[in-house]
C-alpha cells in the first residue's frame, strides 16, 4: 500500500496544484465566498477523517447551547437523502447520516441540519421560524464558498498534518499551508499525560502563526456503557467475554480501551451501512455475548441487533489544560 502511494506521487503534485490554485482564487476574491450576519464556527481538518470532529462539535454544543440557539450543519456523509434536511421526529441515520443523527438524539434542543451545499444550508436555517443565533459547521474547513467567522482546525496526535503529504501519497486534502486559515489548532487524541516538553515540540513542528492558538485534547471514555434499556459499569464488564465492533476511522484506541484476551473484534469501514449479511455475521460471532460499539455505530445498528446485547461507549473531548482559555476565545469571538 505504501509503495503504491509513492508510485502515485506525480498525482500528488497535480492534486496539490489544483487545491492550491482553488485556494488562491478564493483568497484573491476571484471565486466568491459568502458571509452571513451571525456567528459561524467551522470545525474541520486538513486530513481525511479520524481527527475527532464529532466530539469537538459536541463540546461546542455543550459549551454554547445553554445560552444561545445553536444549529449544526453537516454534509451528512453517506446519507440516502438529498439536499437540505432539518432533523425532526422522522429522522434516522439513513436520512441524516450517522454523526448528525447522533447529535439529534443527544441534543434535542439544538437544530440539526444537513446539506452538502453549506451556503444553501445556512440560508435554509435562517429561513426557519426559529432562527439560530450560532451555526456550527461540521467538517467544513475546505468549504471555501462560505466564509466562517471562526475556524477550528483539528489534527490527530499520531497523524499530525506537519508529518503528512497531500493525497494520494498521504492523507491531506490540501497542503499544510491551509492551516494558516485557522484561528485555533487543536491536537486531538493525545495521551492524557502528554508532557509540556512534548507539547512544546509539537508546537515547534506545526509552525503556527503568532496569532493562532494551540490546544491539546484527549479522548475521555465514559465509565459506563449504555443500551436502549440500561447501563453497565465498564469496570464490571472488563473481564466478561464480549464482541467489540467499530465502523469508524482509526478505531484502535476504542478497542484498546475495552479489549481483553478472549474478546472478539469486528472492524468495518468508516460510516459503514450494515447489510443483512453483516448483521447475520455479527449475531453469529456474538452468540450470547454483549456487543459493544461506538456511539456513531450504535445509531445505525439500533433495531437490527438484540437490544439486550447491544451497548455503546460514549466519549468526550477533554482538554489536557487551558480549557478555560479555549472557552474564553470562543466567547470573545461571539462578543464581537
Amino acid at each position: 500500500m505504501k509503495l503504491l502511494r509513492y508510485i502515485l506521487f506525480p498525482f500528488t503534485i497535480l492534486y496539490g496544484f489544483i487545491t492550491y490554485f482553488r485556494n488562491f482564487l478564493f483568497d484573491k476574491g476571484i471565486l466568491k465566498s459568502y458571509s452571513f450576519d451571525l456567528p459561524i464556527i467551522a470545525v474541520g481538518n486538513l486530513s481525511v477523517g479520524g481527527t475527532g470532529k464529532t466530539p469537538q462539535i459536541e463540546y461546542l454544543i455543550r459549551l454554547l447551547s445553554d445560552n444561545y440557539k445553536v444549529a449544526t450543519l453537516s454534509r451528512g456523509y453517506k446519507r440516502k437523502s438529498e439536499g437540505f434536511v432539518l432533523a425532526d421526529e422522522n429522522a434516522n441515520a439513513e436520512i441524516l447520516g450517522d454523526e448528525p443523527f447522533q447529535f439529534y438524539q443527544k441534543f434535542p434542543n439544538v437544530q440539526i441540519a444537513v446539506d452538502a451545499n453549506r451556503k444553501n444550508g445556512i440560508e435554509q436555517l435562517l429561513n426557519q421560524h426559529t432562527k439560530p443565533e450560532i451555526i456550527l459547521l461540521d467538517d467544513a474547513f475546505q468549504h471555501r464558498k462560505v466564509k466562517a467567522g471562526f475556524y477550528i482546525l483539528l489534527t490527530a496526535y499520531n497523524d499530525l498534518f506537519a508529518d503528512d503529504y497531500i493525497l494520494p501519497t498521504g492523507n491531506l486534502r490540501e497542503s499544510r499551508s491551509g492551516a494558516k486559515r485557522a484561528n485555533i489548532v487543536i491536537v486531538t487524541k493525545c495521551p492524557a499525560n502528554l508532557s509540556l516538553d512534548e507539547q512544546k515540540s509539537i508546537k515547534n513542528k506545526l509552525k503556527l502563526s503568532p496569532n493562532q492558538e494551540l490546544y491539546f485534547t484527549y479522548i475521555d471514555y465514559d465509565s459506563s456503557i449504555f443500551s436502549e434499556e440500561k447501563q453497565l459499569q465498564v469496570s464490571d464488564i472488563k473481564n466478561v467475554d464480549k464482541l467489540l465492533l467499530a465502523g469508524i476511522a482509526k478505531p484502535e484506541p476504542f478497542f484498546k480501551h475495552l479489549k481483553k484476551v478472549n474478546d472478539e473484534v469486528l472492524v468495518f469501514p468508516d460510516h459503514h451501512h450494515f447489510t443483512e449479511k453483516d448483521i447475520a455475521n455479527i449475531k453469529n460471532k456474538a452468540q450470547h455475548k454483549i456487543i459493544i460499539t461506538t456511539e456513531k455505530d450504535f445509531v445505525r445498528l439500533k433495531g437490527q441487533l438484540p437490544k439486550e446485547q447491544l451497548f455503546y461507549l460514549p466519549i468526550r473531548s477533554s482538554f489536557i489544560s487551558d480549557d478555560e482559555d479555549f472557552n474564553k476565545a470562543i466567547f470573545t469571538y461571539l462578543s464581537k
